[in-house]
């Protein structure tokens, strides 16, 4: 008893350095008390060494992590303080990059699990894991993207997390889980992905009847942000775009995405960035229109709008959309 009380008056210690993203005194006890279900992921390697990563108690001895930190592990454990505990069972799904681990003993808190897709662009959000493999990190920020990709919304948002953050957990204010920390793109400080939690409430459901014994995980295998760049999503191929200035190739990919699907803001946004980057402001105007047609609360499709027509500013989203947003 001693042991757990020394490490939770451990954990209210180090919170008090970081971040809190909301301001309050009860968002700060609500990052404590999280802090408790965010655990350390250590996995022994078969061709030697160690993977280091975090995972979130979602179920009573039940965590989830990243497929990409446990792929390479004959033995999978879950660390907290000087506590470990093996995983017994995993259940996989690589190409969202998600494993839920079954670890039998475990102590933890289980998280109330939110939904990605209730998230909107500008919600502040708090990412929780054990950024460095090393102390738990908390970042605050807020949600910069909400990407449609198979049947839920991938979450871009711009809180700061690298190696060993991987499968922690991005939460909302009230403590929710609302995504799984899993990559982040080099270059950009906006462009850090999670996984959402739609996928994982799938795993969930899935565990009792699939669930194998942990073994490395097939070595020709890649979840759908390892892929080579021209069979990734096409979210992701955009962010590489706007991230190289490469707006020509921007448009066409944009292009491209409207005819499949023309009802998305988030390609006629991106089409508006490639028509501003190339000074073709007026067309650029008209793009962002229509985003903001069919997603009035785009932050980010406003303020290019406002940046596309300075004289005009906040007044800029209420331009008529000139003419008609049917695909290119």
């Amino acid at each position: 008893m001693k042991r757990w009380k020394s490490c939770l008056l451990a954990m209210a210690a180090a919170m008090t350095q970081l971040p809190v993203y909301a301001g309050a005194e009860e968002t700060r006890a609500l990052l404590v008390a999280l802090s408790a279900s965010v655990l350390r992921i250590e996995g022994p390697r078969i061709q030697g060494g160690y993977s280091l990563g975090s995972a979130v108690v979602v179920e009573r001895e039940m965590v989830v992590t990243n497929c990409h930190v446990t792929r390479d592990a004959r033995e999978i454990f879950v660390v907290r303080g000087g506590a470990r505990w093996p995983a017994s069972a995993q259940l996989s799904d690589i190409g969202h990059d998600l494993c839920l681990l079954r670890v039998p003993g475990l102590r933890g808190n289980p998280v109330a699990i939110g939904r990605s897709a209730e998230l909107a662009l500008g919600q502040s959000v708090a990412a929780l894991g054990y950024t460095g493999g090393v102390g738990l990190q908390t970042s605050q920020g807020d949600v910069v993207g909400l990407h449609r990709f198979e049947g839920a919304v991938v979450v871009q948002s711009n809180n700061w997390f690298s190696s060993g953050a991987s499968g922690g957990g991005l939460f909302d204010t009230e403590g929710r889980l609302v995504g799984i920390l899993t990559f982040r793109l080099r270059g950009d400080a906006a462009a850090y992905f999670s996984a959402p939690t739609e996928w994982l409430r799938d795993l969930m459901a899935d565990f009792g009847q699939r669930a194998v014994a942990v073994n490395p995980l097939p070595a020709d295998s890649v979840s759908f942000w390892q892929r080579d760049a021209h069979s990734q999503p096409r979210f992701l191929r955009a962010a590489s775009l706007l991230q190289t200035r490469r707006f020509t190739d921007l448009e066409a990919l944009a292009a491209e995405w409207l005819g499949a699907d023309a009802g998305d803001s988030e390609p006629w946004h991106l089409l508006g960035a490639s028509l501003q980057g190339q000074h073709r402001d007026a067309e650029a105007l008209w793009a962002l229109g229509c985003s903001l047609a069919i997603e009035p609360g785009r932050g980010d499709a406003r303020r290019r709008l406002a940046a596309v027509t300075p004289d005009r500013g906040a007044a800029a989203v209420a331009v008529p959309v000139a003419k008609p947003c049917r695909a290119l």
